[in-house]
């Protein structure tokens, strides 16, 4: 897990080395492995990403907690840092040393589950009865495109609430209570805007991504997971439209290499209407800008399919472990209604659970910056889904933030520009 000021770099998108996992020897993926019934009992090892630091007292208490109540079961903590998390995954599964619980996100779980190293959860016996702890949502969030199931116990969720100045849209003529919830209404007020200002403020700052696409309702990938799809007649509809918005300036003129770090600055700065953030973001305008804090509005990104977009994170299985019972109950533990909001009070993430998004806590603004913010994703969460692909990998990311350029740029015709980032992806999704 990785907790930064940017629910959008959530997870870490990179791809297990398919030469490591092809040696692995686990044999089909979702195979039985060792037996999943039984008592739990045993040592078992639980790998967490890069939480040691802040939540050392938090876990340690929970190991507790669990060895107390399975007497026979003793777990080991290893908590691994954020940099170069999928690389030692990948070691781990070679030399056949993977964690009997490891934390996850579905792009990382997707070449171990593929490669048979982690337990199918909806079609073992001893984990299918657990689905309805969790939200549909979370639970679909884990499922992985062609391997029939889901492959980690939901752990918990975000979403990237989207901020907007309300002083530039009213600005602008439009209302400042009435955000864009949908694509069209996005590049209308953006057309606005950028007219109204004479091109001197701009949307949006950065270029669309994989979740752009699939929030206007572009089909990402055939429905075996096997190759890209997004270069269809409604992924070059929106290109095209995207197209026309950086040349009227509704899109920031240095929205092909702006970062995330400069597209908050000029949000900051005032010169871009919308930018996605979190709490910690309020507490910097409140000091440093305090004309924009008191204008700022609280929305969600625009879609037009009706479902938000989130991140999810869970806790796999080693399909291969030795002590499957006791790793199983620990995965549960770990993620059950109690402990996920308990967790969710240490940090601002979303619990999985069914019915605890309905707590008052997660429904109710206390006042608090960080109660504005929570209450707001909270409730975009509801009907959420994750919209990347588990099996794109950082590089195919590039190719496509490359070939986008290119389009924006005039460089390649729309349809050239994602017929190219196609092409070139669905190649790497072959090479493994």
């Amino acid at each position: 897990m990785r907790i930064t000021r940017s629910a959008v770099a959530l997870t870490v998108p990179l791809a297990l080395s398919a030469a490591m996992l092809a040696g692995c020897g686990a044999g089909a993926a979702g195979g039985s492995g060792s037996s999943a019934g039984g008592k739990a009992e045993g040592a078992i090892t639980f790998q967490t990403w890069n939480l040691r630091a802040k939540y050392q007292s938090f876990f340690n208490g929970l190991i507790t907690q669990f060895e107390k109540e399975y007497p026979s079961v003793t777990v080991k903590w290893i908590d691994q840092p954020a940099d170069n998390y999928a690389e030692k995954l990948s070691a781990d599964a070679a030399g056949g040393t993977l964690p009997d619980v490891v934390n996850v996100s579905p792009d990382l779980a997707y070449p171990l589950a593929k490669a048979g190293l982690l337990m199918n959860l909806d079609t073992s016996q001893a984990t299918s009865t657990y689905k309805s702890e969790y939200t549909p949502e979370a639970w679909q969030g884990n499922e992985l495109p062609g391997l029939g199931g889901s492959f980690s116990f939901p752990w918990y969720l975000n979403t990237g609430p989207l901020f907007y100045n309300k002083a530039l849209f009213q600005q602008a003529g439009l209302d400042p209570n009435t955000p864009p919830q949908t694509y069209d209404q996005l590049f209308a007020d953006a057309e606005r805007m950028a007219q109204h200002s004479g091109g001197k403020i701009a949307a949006l700052a950065q270029e669309p991504t994989i979740e752009d696409f699939g929030r206007y309702g572009v089909p990402l990938m055939n429905s075996s997971g096997t190759a890209f799809t997004y270069n269809d007649a409604k992924g070059v509809e929106l290109l095209t439209k995207y197209k026309r918005l950086y040349d009227e300036g509704g899109l920031g003129s240095q929205a092909l290499s702006t970062t995330p770090d400069a597209a908050g600055q000029a949000f900051l700065e005032q010169k871009v209407a919308m930018n996605p953030g979190s709490a910690l973001d309020l507490d910097n305008f409140k000091t440093n800008a305090p004309s924009l804090y008191k204008n700022i509005g609280i929305t969600d990104a625009p879609n037009n399919t009706g479902h938000p977009n989130m991140y999810v994170m869970g806790l796999g299985v080693n399909n291969q472990s030795k002590h499957k019972a006791a790793a199983i109950a620990f995965a549960h533990f770990i993620t059950d209604k109690q402990n996920q909001e308990a967790f969710a009070h240490q940090v601002a993430i979303f619990p999985s659970t069914a019915g605890s998004l309905q707590e008052p806590y997660w429904t109710k603004d206390d006042g608090t910056d960080e109660g504005r913010v929570r209450v707001a994703s909270a409730e975009m969460l509801k009907g959420a889904v994750n919209y990347t692909p588990p099996v794109m990998s950082d590089q195919m990311k590039t190719v496509l933030q490359q070939e986008v350029a290119k389009a924006l740029q005039g460089k390649e015709s729309p349809q050239q520009a994602l017929n190219n980032a196609v092409n070139e992806s669905n190649q790497l999704l072959k090479q493994g």
